[in-house]
């Protein structure tokens, strides 16, 4: 191995750096070469039960007696820190998963603000009272639900890690984070970040590792109490079944096949703009991307040239190149998938307009050209399934209602947006989409404080805003009689 690596070759676990018992030490590649940059270790299911065991211990000692105004400094303290050392996590997330650094430095410098607004919950964390009669005082308390496995993905590591750890922190949860093993890096760099803050030993244990193993015996584990997952839904099915053994609270968010709707009275060059951006930003690897555009059949054939031709101006390049506008995917295996999507497209009637290839012309990074369906129907594969690469299928819709039974007949509900200038329409269509988040005249417009998740079998409760933080909290009911006589209920 080269002297130049990033190694990461011990897991943390307990506030320690500690050799994994029955894992192993890995490469990480960068998808932008294709070449070998650094070294992390991979957790086996050893190093999850000592994971695990920690984050009990954390829980029951030092982090459960902490006020929550402590918690709150902690985490203002974690979010100072965070911004301190956004440019190196920017430059670590591009070098890991192949996000433009462009891209990767406008997004990081935002995480701070999670960690500033959770923080301000947690020192605002209350019950309430029910008034019934004056012989009993009835109140109710919040509780950290316990110990908590968060499993996050490789197309966007620091942000999905941001959002579980955030509110986790604020509602008093100890967490074991297993970070996905193609893009584990920035997750160990967010421990260091957190332990300077002043999180207690065990609180944060990071153990990346394989999913059919760390992550099984994560699911499966009776020391935890909830599993926060982001990923493909197929997955979450079966952490479903393997947290049953103790009936584990479960938050999911899994994916989209989101509808992009642009209306004959729209502002053609805004939409276009947005249209394009959602389609081949972060080389197709979001959830919320609009890879299913809907377009009236008056401007379909200017809305499919126009993205057909802003598509080859796309300056691809390598991630740490601040003028690469799109980047690689994120590993080959992501890269076949698409490769093989495109194949379908083809096979399926789709007409290609641009792209449908992969660029060779790059070395041994995974990239692939921006590509544009046309005469996209709702039953082709490429319209039902999320592909996860920069590619757009365009289908013409008639009317408003035909638009809306389009956007919705689809399993996936995550986010939606729409192109209108007719007030009345946006407020009616928006009320009919089946989605957690619907733009109107905008796209991608993600901040701390809006609740962000999916319907159907994108997911499971919220992230963000205050309705992020309800996952990780049981309310308990106290019921006090004020008379000191029992009454047989059974009497009254």
């Amino acid at each position: 191995m080269s002297e130049d690596l990033l190694r990461h070759e011990k897991l943390f676990i307990g506030g320690e750096w500690v050799a994994p018992t029955d894992g192993e030490v890995v490469a990480s590649i960068n998808p932008s070469t294709g070449k070998e940059w650094a070294t992390a270790a991979y957790a086996g299911t050893a190093d999850i039960d000592r994971a695990v065991t920690a984050a009990n211990e954390a829980f029951r000692g030092p982090w459960r007696k902490m006020s929550g105004t402590d918690r709150s400094n902690i985490l203002r303290r974690l979010g100072d820190l965070y911004a301190a050392n956004a440019g190196r996590l920017a430059e670590l997330e591009s070098s890991d998963n192949g996000m433009p650094i462009r891209d990767s430095r406008a997004g990081i410098a935002g995480h701070p603000q999670y960690y500033y607004y959770y923080s301000g919950l947690a020192a605002n964390i209350s019950g309430r009272n029910i008034q019934l009669d004056p012989s009993v005082h009835v109140y109710t308390t919040r509780e950290p639900v316990g110990v908590v496995g968060m499993i996050t993905p490789w197309n966007a590591p620091l942000q999905t890690v941001m959002w579980k750890m955030a509110p986790a922190l604020a509602a008093g949860c100890t967490m074991v984070i297993k970070p996905a093993e193609q893009t584990p890096i920035t997750a160990f760099e967010l421990a260091k970040l957190a332990a300077e803050a002043g999180v207690p030993p065990g609180v944060i244990n990071v153990v990346p590792g394989l999913g059919s193993t760390a992550g099984a015996h994560l699911v499966g584990h009776l020391g935890v109490n909830k599993i926060s997952f982001t990923g493909e839904h197929r997955t979450a099915m079966e952490i479903m079944k393997g947290a049953s053994v103790n009936l584990k609270r479960l938050s999911f968010e899994t994916g989209g096949k989101s509808p992009h709707i642009i209306f004959d009275d729209a502002d053609l060059e805004q939409a276009i703009n947005a249209a394009t951006h959602s389609a081949f930003a972060l080389c197709g690897q979001s959830c919320a991307l609009g890879s299913r555009l809907l377009v009236h059949e008056s401007v379909y054939d200017k809305v499919v040239n126009e993205i057909a031709s802003r598509s080859t101006r796309v300056r691809i390049g390598n991630a740490l190149d601040p003028s690469t506008q799109m980047g690689p995917q994120a590993h080959d295996e992501q890269l076949q998938k698409t490769l093989r999507y495109l194949d379908i497209g083809r096979n399926e009637g789709a007409r290609l307009v641009v792209g449908g290839e992969r660029i060779n012309s790059m070395g041994d990074g995974y990239f692939v050209k921006p590509t544009v369906f046309a005469d996209v129907t709702n039953s082709m594969r490429i319209a039902r399934e999320e592909i996860f690469g920069p590619v757009v299928g365009v289908i013409k819709f008639k009317t408003e209602e035909e638009a809306v039974a389009i956007a919705n007949d689809t399993e996936y509900g995550l986010v939606a947006g729409l192109w209108t200038q007719n007030v009345g329409r946006a407020h009616r269509v928006a009320a009919q989409i089946q989605a957690g988040m619907v733009w109107v005249n905008t796209y991608r417009y993600l901040r701390y404080n809006i609740p962000y998740g999916g319907y159907k079998i994108s997911g499971l409760n919220r992230e963000n805003g205050s309705e992020g933080l309800e996952p990780y909290f049981e309310t308990k009911s106290t019921i006090i009689n004020l008379t000191g006589n029992y009454a047989d209920a059974y009497a009254q």
